[in-house]
């Protein structure tokens, strides 16, 4: 179902009827006769949309326009008046209505304006949940930056694994932020109160080894790294995490513990263990339409522990960071924000020979090859994601040499 909309009018012909049209464009209709019935209904928390008739007997739908807004501004109000009266429609825009339509309407521009209402709708929502949970405190909202689905994919799973006390193994590329995905599985979990002891593992004695876990006690130990561990600590790690023990450990690598273990360098009981539980970061590379949420983010934090204000972002210096590989991902963004606020920001805009419209089409190849590769090379998934026409998303595919098969698994 696309949504739930609440549809009010005192004919119960009508009501039927339109309540058919709605279910076959796979939309959920609660009908009621009067406004009084559906009062308990209309709330902050309503995730539908409201379609009322105008002229009923006792409270008509200005009087329920009124109470909705009073309710939840955002909440979308569509009437529907059978008069023809211009008047009355531009009485109810200016009240606050979402739209206004005559009866008999057309069902495709019912339906037209009912979905965009919806869409709306479910954005203020989420907007809603998004701020609630950083204004109490969820770390994964609070730490975890970006806004695709991939940087969304993340967050929903940092706290599933929060929630699953075992031991957990974070992975990704270099730079993408390994340490700080830890912390927030902590932070997200019940031992947040406790330590969050961190560790490398090259280097780490045995002594070192028990000293940590005794200090992560009640916490979590994060060992960077694992897969240096020394043989005979990832064997003694292995037999401790056999029993109860009262610290999680969480480990982090850049290398694939599988090839590892197939290579004979790492503790193959170790690898089942951690691979239970196991986050993977996406990388820059995957997700280009995260980098100017978290580069601004990035400015935004560096221009507060440097002091100074924060120095406006321009349209150019994003299609400029859009365009680059980010081998670095997210570390290499961060230390270019630092050096942006620092008044450098010949660093934010490298590639300085490039002009504006080949940073641009470097950007649009960027984002045409992260949603085929997030589509598995599937071309009219990727053209969807994107909410291009089939043949505009070939046409551009083609402009860039970019082959759908290459992107396939």
């Amino acid at each position: 179902m696309k949504g739930t909309v609440l549809f009010v009018d005192d004919d119960a012909a009508v009501r039927e009827a339109l309540a058919q049209t709605l279910e076959l464009a796979e939309i959920a209709a609660l009908t009621a006769g009067s406004f009084v019935a559906v009062k308990d209904r209309i709330t902050p928390g309503f995730d539908g949309v409201i379609l009322s008739d105008i002229r009923m007997p006792g409270r008509d739908g200005f009087h329920l326009l009124d109470y909705a807004q009073s309710q939840d501004a955002d909440l979308p109000v569509i009437l529907l008046t059978g008069e023809g009266d211009i008047p009355m429609a531009v009485k109810a825009m200016g009240q606050g209505a979402f739209g206004f339509l005559e009866k008999p309407c057309a069902p495709a521009d019912l339906i037209s304006l009912l979905e965009r209402a919806l869409k709306i709708r479910a954005m203020v929502l989420d907007n809603r949940r998004m701020r609630h949970l950083v204004k109490t405190g969820d770390p994964a909202a609070r730490m975890l930056f970006g806004s695709s689905e991939l940087a969304e994919g993340l967050r929903k799973r940092v706290r599933l694994v929060a929630q699953v006390d075992g031991a957990a193994l974070v992975t990704g590329a270099p730079g993408t932020g390994i340490s700080k995905v830890a912390e927030v599985v902590h932070l997200s979990s019940a031992r947040s109160k406790a330590p969050f002891v961190k560790r490398a593992a090259a280097g780490l004695s045995a002594e070192g080894l028990q000293a940590a876990l005794e200090e992560g006690t009640d916490g979590s130990l994060f060992i960077d790294e694992i897969s240096q561990l020394a043989p005979q600590l990832q064997l003694t790690l292995a037999e401790t995490m056999e029993g109860d023990t009262a610290t999680r450990l969480i480990a982090g690598s850049t290398r694939d513990l599988a090839d590892e273990v197939a290579a004979g360098r790492f503790h193959v009981d170790l690898h089942f263990r951690l691979d239970v539980l196991t986050l993977r970061i996406p990388a820059l590379a995957e997700r280009p339409e995260d980098i100017p949420v978290m580069f601004r983010r990035y400015v935004d934090q560096a221009a507060e522990q440097a002091g100074l204000a924060a120095p406006e972002v321009t349209p150019e210096q994003i299609a400029s960071l859009m365009a680059r590989d980010w081998p670095g991902n997210a570390r290499a963004l961060m230390s270019i924000a630092m050096r942006f606020v620092l008044g450098l920001p010949e660093d934010a805009t490298p590639d300085g020979g490039i002009g504006l419209a080949e940073q641009m089409a470097q950007v649009e190849q960027s984002l045409l090859e992260a949603a085929l590769r997030r589509a598995g090379g599937q071309a009219s998934a990727a053209a969807q994601r994107l909410k291009l026409p089939r043949k505009t998303f070939y046409d551009k595919l083609a402009r860039y040499g970019v082959k759908p098969e290459d992107f396939r698994r």
